[in-house]
């Protein structure tokens, strides 16, 4: 049998779903891989390596193995999507007053419009040494590795409890999940897909990411903002779609996958999809809905997120 337990990290309600018997082990376990992945990551914490390398002002910093890695993934992932997944707007999401945890960001926020600015690429000057573990920024650039790192802390917590002999075992970060092994009784996870609706997918094996502007908006000085931005203004970006959810091998690619997509816009991305070689699901915001690839299985009765 099946139980659930939860904790919060990156600024989401983080479940694991294992056997009864270890599932509250497992949570404790994941919880303290979350917390160590959050203390490098997050651009919310003064003291995190991240934050750190964000105030070096363009100076080398030697950072651990681990943010080297994000940092290498969030690259890698800019350069798959050309651009489209940009780490480096970190300083564009401070301006537009997401600049703490979401949890504590003011809806209602008074301060001057944030003008657009133009596409800068600076993703690409971004300086790495593996062999000596140093990033160099650009000169005023921050990074953001929120939605990768929540990825990558996904699939490493997936693969941890699987070594550990927690089978079968799901971990779901706000809608950024992976699985590894059947539940009991059936060869795939019954996944419902946003808050409100009934339909889903059974998920044989890897993962499922959800990009939408359904959540994470605020006003400043009367404007709505979202922090979805287009790399090509700085600004949240603005298109036919409201949600995209996609199937990958990991966590950490459908989350890529996923907001690509959303900034591309709908027939952009349904061509990113397919060159890709990924499944996804893309919702209109009149409602309407889309499927490319092979999608799997649809559900009508609800599911496990």
């Amino acid at each position: 049998m099946l139980a659930s337990r939860s904790f919060y990290a990156m600024g989401t309600t983080v479940w694991v779903m294992a056997r009864a018997r270890q599932v509250e082990w497992a949570r404790v376990r994941a919880q303290h891989l979350f917390e160590a992945w959050e203390s490098r990551l997050s651009r919310f914490r003064p003291q995190s390596e991240l934050s750190r390398l964000n105030r070096a002002g363009g100076h080398p910093v030697r950072v651990s193995p681990e943010l080297f890695e994000a940092v290498f993934q969030a690259l890698r992932a800019a350069h798959a999507t050309q651009g489209l997944f940009d780490p480096t707007l970190g300083r564009q999401l401070v301006q537009l007053g997401y600049d703490r945890s979401w949890e504590t960001v003011p809806l209602e926020q008074a301060g001057p419009t944030p003008r657009a600015t133009p596409p800068s690429h600076h993703w690409q000057a971004v300086a790495m040494s593996a062999e000596t573990g140093i990033i160099q920024l650009p000169p005023g650039v921050w990074l953001d590795l929120g939605g990768i790192g929540k990825g990558m802390a996904v699939d490493a917590a997936v693969a941890d409890l699987k070594d550990a002999g927690v089978d079968p075992v799901m971990v779901n970060a706000g809608g950024d999940l992976a699985v590894a092994g059947h539940p009991p009784g059936g060869s795939a996870w019954p996944i419902a897909i946003g808050d409100e609706s009934l339909a889903g997918v059974n998920l044989e094996a890897g993962a499922l990411a959800t990009s939408g502007l359904a959540r994470r908006q605020w006003v400043r000085g009367g404007i709505r903002y979202h922090h979805l931005l287009d790399p090509a203004t700085g600004m949240p970006v603005h298109n036919a779609l409201f949600r995209v959810t996609v199937a990958a091998p990991t966590a950490v690619q459908a989350d890529v996958a996923a907001k690509a997509v959303l900034i591309s816009g709908p027939e952009a991305g349904k061509h990113f999809l397919r060159q890709a070689g990924l499944a996804g699901e893309m919702e209109w915001k009149d409602g309407t809905v889309e499927v490319v690839g092979i999608w799997p299985e649809d559900r009508r009765t609800g599911g496990l997120a």
